[in-house]
């Protein structure tokens, strides 16, 4: 009868374990937001960030923009884009409600603007030069556009 008693503990202590293995496995493979490259206060380029998905119509009208930043801008922006249903907890930490938004920083990480739907180049820029940030493009050819 003894023995008996210790079976009850034992099947618990059991349980308690695989659940303890479980709850800690999803918790170290669940997806988070990618960490920023930099903190704000080492930042020393403005920056965007669009915050939107792979597959949704207008943030795909996004890419040629966000491409044509990167290159025309390169080593004078950073730019940035997260996809939200790769990374769920991105919505959160932007405090982004619909997508795609872009969000525009200043060299020292401070939020300066932020906009949701599709954002032609021209207004992005226009957005920097409004707060201050002039943005010249890195090549000549990219000058003439």
């Amino acid at each position: 009868m003894y023995k008996r008693s210790w079976i009850p503990v034992i099947a618990g202590i059991a349980v308690l374990a695989v659940a303890y293995f479980v709850i800690s496995t999803f918790s170290a493979t669940k997806s988070t937001a990618p960490k920023p490259k930099q903190s704000p206060a080492k930042v020393t380029l403005p920056k965007i960030v669009d915050v939107g998905a792979e597959k949704c119509i207008p943030c795909k009208m996004m890419v040629p923009v966000l491409d044509q930043l990167k290159k025309e801008y390169k080593g004078k922006l950073q730019v940035e884009f997260v996809d939200i249903w790769k990374y769920p907890n991105a919505g959160k930490k932007y405090g982004v409600k619909l997508i795609p938004t872009q969000i525009l920083y200043d060299s020292k990480g401070k939020e300066i603007a932020r906009h949701t739907g599709f954002w032609p180049k021209k207004d992005i820029i226009a957005e920097f030069k409004k707060h201050g940030i002039k943005l010249d493009p890195t090549n000549a050819k990219a000058k003439g556009k």
